[in-house]
């Protein structure tokens, strides 16, 4: 769609809502199998229907020539993809970019963590949803608490400020841990991000009983130290809050019992390259088919303008109409 004020393209929808961020998937292999995300046994997608990083550059060019001016790099776990720092290099020097970002499970960061910081990326979300070892092992079903700690280390050796910290909270499994995750954010300048439970688990056992309601969080954290909210970009999906002694920051990403759908601006291509307009869709858009065929960009931009134009209201998430995705969150991107 062309904006009439500013002469520019721009991705809108029926609702008024401008598409800004794009979500990239570069794979959806993982090392961790985590209760809300994968399953125990998994069937890959096989490689040759895995966007190249050619493609995803091209598609990401596409989407900043709409006004898209900021990528988050997921998976799966984007750091099992190879050779992803030169990804990283590629986007962050596409004109009109603003920023790039990277949320990763910490485990292989020590190893990449200089090699992503010269590559241009200044921003990382790490998930981390314990500190306690054998509950590390209950949720991702894999030992590496110590690993993902030593990858925080090297990404704040690397330079990376503020490391932020996406810890998914669940009810009867980690939301005890609530409060020394807020002292860590006190203590350690992390920029703690606290989520709750969303319905795209593989194992499909969700049920609002184990989800944890941002109120609830917010009174466990403020039994640390005060909080007062911070002035937030409505289109942001973490509610932000710092402490009243102005030392840390945290905030809430609350999908279920605060939907933020009205001002959603996000986009998301899985790695198998197909565009999904919501992180719940049930319906996605096949990209690679027409982009390997050699569609040319006018082509492209029209397919994928059409689909944000039919973006849906928001996700239904507790209502008797919603309907629970059929790919889990490791093959759409988180």
């Amino acid at each position: 769609m062309d904006s009439a004020a500013s002469g520019k393209k721009t991705l809108a929808d029926r609702y008024g809502r401008i598409a800004r961020r794009l979500r990239i998937s570069v794979t959806d292999r993982c090392n961790f199998r985590c209760v809300y995300c994968m399953p125990e046994e998994v069937t890959w997608i096989r490689k040759n229907e895995i966007l190249s990083f050619e493609e995803m550059e091209r598609l990401t060019r596409l989407f900043v020539d709409f006004g898209v001016d900021r990528v988050r790099l997921t998976g799966g776990e984007p750091l099992a993809r190879r050779d992803l720092p030169a990804l990283c290099a590629r986007l962050t020097a596409v004109p009109g970019l603003r920023e790039v970002t990277l949320t990763t499970n910490g485990q292989a960061l020590d190893r990449h963590a200089k090699a992503l910081w010269d590559a241009g990326l200044r921003r990382l979300n790490i998930s981390l949803d314990t500190l306690d070892r054998e509950r590390f092992v209950q949720i991702a079903r894999r030992d590496f608490l110590g690993d993902v700690l030593r990858g925080i280390g090297a990404a704040e050796a690397a330079g990376f400020r503020p490391i932020k910290v996406n810890m998914v909270v669940m009810r009867g499994v980690n939301e005890d841990e609530v409060p020394a995750f807020a002292r860590l954010a006190r203590e350690r300048g992390w920029d703690v991000r606290y989520i709750e439970f969303m319905p795209l688990d593989g194992d499909h056992t969700w049920n609002r009983d184990k989800v944890v309601p941002a109120a609830e969080i917010e009174q466990a954290v403020a039994s640390v130290h005060p909080i007062v909210p911070k002035d937030n970009d409505p289109a942001d999906p973490a509610r932000e809050y710092g402490f009243a002694d102005g030392r840390g920051s945290f905030g809430i990403i609350a999908s279920v019992t605060r939907a933020f759908c009205s001002t959603c601006d996000r986009l998301r291509l899985t790695a198998d390259g197909r565009f999904r307009t919501c992180l719940f869709a049930t319906e996605e858009l096949d990209l690679k088919t027409p982009l390997r065929a050699g569609a040319g960009d006018e082509e492209l931009g029209r397919l994928i303008a059409e689909a944000v134009w039919m973006k849906k209201p928001g996700h239904l998430i507790g209502q008797r109409e919603f309907v629970q995705p059929a790919r889990a969150m490791y093959a759409i991107g988180g």
